[in-house]
């Protein structure tokens, strides 16, 4: 039974720290330089598709399927009376993503509750009702002893002081290399405290994506990358719940080699969520993905013309512009410009807030598996409930 905090140790890695570090020096770096690719509209753009992508592979590894189509569907439909998994979780990251914008310390615990609360408060009470019937009440610590696998998270009672305890250490992290390994720790120990009755993975999974808010800007997602390593993922987690594995395992309650090699895993999610995204936002990439995108539509639709390139190379790598100067940079005359660029519209390839409102990049999701391959592949398989 867990009711001390000395049961809880260690928070941190003891070993191979500097490894360690130097894995998260790479990242920052990394992660850095991707926050200044492309321009500010094309990010913002990739960013509201990270949000369906996080939802997406959020609510795999919960075991649920939900097509990308189905949820673009409900980001484009009216479901306020009705409210949706997809809508709810998409809604909370913005209010959270905005509170770590504010400043906000998203590795606290009053953060994670935040985080639950913001999701559950979203959705109905028929979809926070669990299968035996448990209401789950948003933001509200359990009050009952659960089972989690062959793990037992402490003693409700304890479930406060155990929080407490981790923001005393992960909120004392400085530096972007340490604060990435505390946010790798935070993730393992709130699910290893299991502080609510239900939607645990969910609420740590949002509190991670906001804890990196600030270093990835967005346009990467930790979800993404622990979804597509669902078996390491979970194995990775259980390994660190376990007792010391003997004397030479440092000299907490738990295993120091099992939380060291879960930050090493969770870094190396990191790192290839970070390398990926840079190569898909590269401006040359991107540019002969357009070219191929543009050529194929072209050859299997008459008012799709190669002339639309140049432009929307130039609205991903500058931004928005007029509709006349889009026109302009086709080169094509005016009817026959204005035939294409509606075109663009129709499909979403271009976008626009208006409708004479200057126009901007689109990331439509059945253009991905060309514009951003790999990022996002279900969304180009077939939709079952289409």
């Amino acid at each position: 039974m867990y009711d001390s905090l000395r049961q809880f140790e260690p928070l941190l890695p003891t070993r191979n720290v500097d490894a360690l570090l130097d894995k998260a020096s790479s990242i920052v770096q990394s992660a850095i330089a991707l926050t200044s690719v492309g321009h500010r509209t094309s990010r913002d753009a990739v960013r509201e598709l990270v949000r369906s992508i996080n939802f997406y592979y959020s609510n795999r590894i919960e075991g649920q399927g939900t097509h990308p189509a189905n949820i673009e569907r409900a980001l484009n439909q009216d479901f306020s009376n009705q409210p949706d998994i997809a809508l709810a979780h998409i809604g909370a990251e913005r209010e959270l993503e905005l509170r770590a914008e504010k400043g906000q310390s998203a590795i606290q615990s009053d953060f994670l509750l935040a985080a639950h609360e913001a999701l559950y408060s979203r959705l109905s009470q028929a979809d926070r009702t669990t299968k035996d019937g448990h209401i789950v009440e948003p933001g509200v610590l359990r009050t009952e002893a659960v089972e989690v696998g062959n793990h037992i998270p402490p003693t409700a009672e304890s479930v406060p002081s155990f929080l407490k305890r981790m923001d005393e250490v992960y909120g004392q992290e400085k530096g972007w290399e340490r604060k990435l390994i505390a946010i790798a720790c935070s993730h393992h120990r709130a699910a290893w405290v299991h502080p609510f009755f239900d939607g645990n993975g969910r609420a740590t999974r949002l509190q991670t994506h906001c804890a990196l808010w600030p270093l990835s800007g967005g346009l990467w997602s930790s979800s993404r990358g622990l979804a597509r390593a669902q078996q390491d993922y979970y194995a990775k987690l259980i390994n660190a719940d376990a007792p010391r594995r003997g004397d030479l395992d440092g000299r907490g309650n738990l295993t120091a080699a099992g939380l060291t090699e879960w930050v090493d895993f969770f870094l190396g999610i990191c790192e290839d969520q970070v390398n990926f995204m840079t190569r898909m936002l590269d401006l040359d990439g991107m540019k002969q993905r357009i070219e191929a995108l543009i050529t194929y539509r072209a050859a299997h639709d008459k008012d799709i013309r190669s002339e639309a390139i140049l432009p929307l190379h130039h609205l991903f790598a500058a931004g928005l512009v007029s509709r006349g100067d889009f026109i302009q940079m086709t080169g094509l005359g005016e009817r026959t410009g204005r035939t294409l660029l509606a075109r663009l519209l129709a499909t979403k390839l271009v976008v626009s807030d208006s409708a004479r409102g200057p126009v901007n990049f689109g990331l439509p999701l059945d253009a991905l598996y060309l514009l951003l391959p790999e990022l996002y592949p279900e969304a180009n398989t077939r939709n079952p409930e289409s």
